[in-house]
């Protein structure tokens, strides 16, 4: 058995410095000590799924970040450690616990993960490592990882119950937001394409931000339009990219954009919440809504009925607008003062006559973003 500050000393002398996750009764004690440590910077995020955007983001910003999750959420983590992770190859070190270990009773919904837990982390090809559960393995348990993170391979710890002792919490409540400002810049008239949304954009963003698209046309027709060392276009992991943002937003002081998409945004809007908490003065969130799943045939989302802007101030965004049309978007980037901002722009389904493809790879556009955040 090992303490939290055990594990919280051997981590930051091998140079991990950013934390997300999601609580599991048996990670209690880790969670518990890097909230109560000061040195140390954690996320609580809405969604597995989303805690491993979180920390693709922040690696990208120069961070060496740990996920830690429950392994019944580890379905959750899945998809953004195989989509997202895997081909720009953004490294992290995973830990998730072991519940329903085979000869521990536990509930009924745990026995089958509790058999699959490593056998999954495997398939999905993260390097399966051993937890340092004694004080002296710590030290050459992260050395180890640190040499796989560094060939830019994920890294996945199992916990079982009782590798970690019990550690109380002292946690400074969340402050509660100060209510934000709504703008409607909406005219009701015909909606512009994505294209010249894109291309507004582009006019007004400036050469010092960085943008994450989120995947789908969004990247590829933002590709088209230009490409730019500070653009990354997400792939896989639908939903991640606000996540990802998130954890750029809070490790570097460049203005950082997430060009969404409502059936993203539907996927994961959780990550509201979680940007409304966190709080990024940098970070404007614009989510591009044309109604419709267009990379798969244009079957309708549920967008319609949806008050994006809304949303975003009920989860503590300081400023939601919503537009229509490319006048009424210009006003509404123009408004934005302080972020966490979302513009939620309305705009017509369909997509470019001549539409590209990124030419760079991944790992390339991962490479080079993150090079641009480090200038």
């Amino acid at each position: 058995m090992i303490t939290a500050e055990d594990f919280l000393a051997a981590a930051a002398r091998a140079g991990f410095n950013f934390y997300t996750g999601v609580p599991c009764s048996f990670l209690t004690p880790l969670i518990n000590g890097v909230l109560s440590d000061a040195r140390a910077r954690y996320v609580g995020a809405a969604s597995e799924g989303e805690a491993v955007a979180i920390a693709a983001g922040a690696w990208l910003a120069g961070r060496r970040t740990i996920v830690m999750c429950q392994n019944s959420g580890l379905g959750n983590a899945v998809n953004p450690l195989a989509s997202l992770n895997a081909p720009f190859r953004i490294p992290t070190l995973f830990v998730t616990t072991w519940r329903g270990q085979p000869g521990l009773a536990d509930e009924p919904q745990h026995e089958l993960m509790g058999r699959i837990t490593q056998d999954l982390l495997r398939l999905i090809e993260l390097d399966l490592q051993n937890f340092p559960s004694t004080a002296d393995a710590l030290d050459d348990a992260f050395r180890k990882a640190v040499e796989t993170i560094e060939r830019r391979t994920t890294v996945g710890w199992v916990m079982a119950k009782g590798d970690v002792a019990e550690t109380p919490l002292e946690q400074p409540p969340l402050a509660l937001p100060v209510p934000g400002i709504r703008e409607r810049f909406e005219t009701r008239g015909q909606r512009p394409t994505r294209e010249a949304a894109l291309a507004a954009f582009l006019e007004l963003a400036g050469d010092d931000a960085a943008v994450i698209a989120t995947t789908g046309k969004s990247g590829r027709e933002l590709f088209t339009l230009a490409d730019r060392p500070q653009h990354l276009y997400q792939v896989g992991s639908m939903g991640g990219a606000s996540g990802m943002a998130l954890g750029v937003a809070l490790n570097t002081r460049r203005r950082v954009f997430v060009l969404d998409g409502d059936g993203a945004a539907l996927m994961k809007l959780g990550s509201f919440a979680t940007i409304g908490a966190y709080a990024p003065d940098n970070l404007v969130h614009i989510l591009l809504d044309n109604g419709v799943h267009d990379s798969t045939g244009g079957q309708a989302t549920v967008s319609a009925s949806v008050d994006f802007a809304g949303v975003a101030l009920a989860c503590g965004y300081a400023f939601a607008a919503s537009c229509d049309d490319l006048a009424g978007f210009r006003a509404a980037l123009a408004a934005v003062e302080e972020g966490p901002a979302l513009i939620h722009f309305r705009i017509a389904p369909g997509s470019m006559a001549k539409l590209g493809r990124p030419t760079i790879g991944p790992a390339d556009v991962a490479d080079r973003f993150r090079a641009f955040l480090a200038a």
